[in-house]
């Protein structure tokens, strides 16, 4: 009997023990345990609209609205080609046919296709197909290689599907964004992706700095010339090039803006050519070794190294040393988000430029320029006109500016900014005078350049 008792009070205990501890781990009224230095560390986190926004996104408004605006381009180009031992020496050889093939974009119900000028380049015969099939020849209207844009004409004697632009401008970071194009001659094609990257330059060696729109939708070769939109499926970029060791799509694929290429084609329609506004500026990108060595301490923006005079720049009061930060609202970090502005622009716009000076900021309206250029391919070389006081600086009464080296070779030589003043020993005034003595030049001679550099020194190159 005795046993039976103390085995009861044993389990009695036990289960007293097994719910007090219970009730003292689980009710809300517990122990929270505090390092005893009191230092604790919190991460912000919310768990509101975990996953929503992802499934609100739908693609398939955008993609049928402008999938059918999206053609498939092919480019027949004749070759000759060597077949025997002779003709390979004497340079000469058989006509042989290579067909090509790329995008376009309709932009209007006529019949316009904005397309890349290496989808078109050296064409004999422009071919258009339209997603339901049917086939159109095309002509070229107008191309600016400088941009890689060209702009070509379908006439299907019936209104086309067109994609509307958009304002590139307002692309954000992060933002959804689709490619639509016809790829390894697959017609049709969709792929969606973020804006990784904004005003993108490939190409800084040569001073020409670009400013592309970079995404992660997959963009391969067929794709050129196609549509980048957004998500409410309006036109914002055109699908240009890759980056890639393979030759094919790794991550990341580039489009020209579409407020740029609109208003490339704009001017291809109504003046023939690109008209091209400028500052006039010589400006460079900050870093912080380049702060350092200017001795401020601003590293993003555009760092104003010189004025031409005469230029809307120079009118407005812009000086050497200034820090360029805004265009029309539009921030600048680097000299690629200022020259992707200005290609959005015309001669004679006005633009409200926001600087930095002596560590104050002010913004003066400037009135842009127009750029006349030509590029002297024989020579590498990129000239411009140059105004009297350009002129006049360098103590002589004619010449053209060289603007920039065309090719890494050259590159090395620092020609830029130099006043060429004779090609051949004939007198130059402007770049007319240019072209009209490299068209005349006998080709299988040297060419002579006798130009004054920007410390006044005369010298001359022979290009052989």
């Amino acid at each position: 009997m005795k046993q039976t008792i103390r085995l009861f009070v044993v389990a009695l205990l036990a289960g007293a023990v097994t719910l007090g501890g219970y009730k003292f781990f689980t009710e809300e009224e517990g122990v929270s345990f505090i390092p005893e230095n009191n230092t604790t560390s919190f991460i912000p986190t919310t768990y509101d609209s975990y996953g929503t926004e992802a499934l609100d996104i739908d693609f398939t408004q955008a993609a049928e609205k402008t999938v059918n605006a999206v053609v498939h381009v092919k480019n027949m180009t004749i070759t000759e080609q060597p077949t025997n031992m002779m003709e390979y020496i004497y340079g000469t050889g058989q006509p042989k046919a290579r067909i090509g093939s790329g995008s376009g974009v309709i932009i209007s119900p006529d019949g316009h296709i904005i397309t890349n000028n290496h989808v078109i380049a050296n064409a004999t015969e422009l071919e258009v197909t339209l997603n339901n099939n049917k086939t159109y020849k095309a002509t070229l209207i107008g191309t600016d290689p400088k941009s890689d844009i060209a702009l070509i004409k379908v006439d299907a004697k019936v209104d086309l599907p067109s994609i509307a632009f958009g304002d590139s401008n307002m692309l954000k970071l992060g933002e959804w964004v689709l490619a639509v194009g016809n790829p390894f001659n697959l017609t049709s094609t969709v792929t969606a992706g973020i804006v990784s990257a904004k005003a993108r330059d490939l190409n800084e060696f040569d001073g020409n700095p670009q400013s592309f729109i970079q995404t992660d939708a997959a963009v391969n070769r067929g794709n050129s010339g196609g549509a980048l939109v957004n998500t409410r499926g309006e036109l914002v970029g055109i699908n240009t090039a890759i980056t890639s060791e393979t030759g094919s799509y790794v991550g990341y694929s580039f489009a020209v803006p579409s407020n740029n290429a609109r208003k490339i084609i704009e001017d291809i329609m109504q003046y023939g050519n690109v008209q091209r506004g400028i500052l006039g500026i010589q400006g460079s990108n900050l870093n912080s070794e380049r702060a350092r060595n200017l001795g401020i301490s601003e590293t993003e923006g555009v760092y104003v190294g010189g004025i031409e005079k005469g230029s809307g720049a120079d009118e407005s009061g812009i000086r050497k040393g200034d820090i360029i930060k805004e265009l029309d609202g539009i921030t600048v970090g680097k000299f690629s988000d200022l020259s992707g502005y200005l290609g959005s622009k015309r001669p004679n716009d006005v633009v409200n430029v926001t600087l930095l000076r002596n560590g104050k900021q002010k913004t003066v309206p400037v009135t842009l320029i127009k750029l006349e250029t030509y590029e002297i391919d024989y020579l590498g070389l990129e000239v411009k006109n140059a105004t009297k006081a350009e002129i006049a600086s360098r103590g002589v009464s004619n010449g053209v500016i060289v603007t920039k080296p065309l090719t890494r070779d050259i590159a090395q030589y620092n020609l830029s900014g130099i006043l060429i003043t004779k090609i051949n020993d004939q007198k130059i005034e402007d770049i007319e005078d240019v072209k009209r003595v490299m068209a005349a030049r006998d080709f299988s001679a040297p060419i002579k350049m006798s130009f004054i550099t920007e410390k006044g020194e005369a010298n001359t190159f022979i290009f052989r």
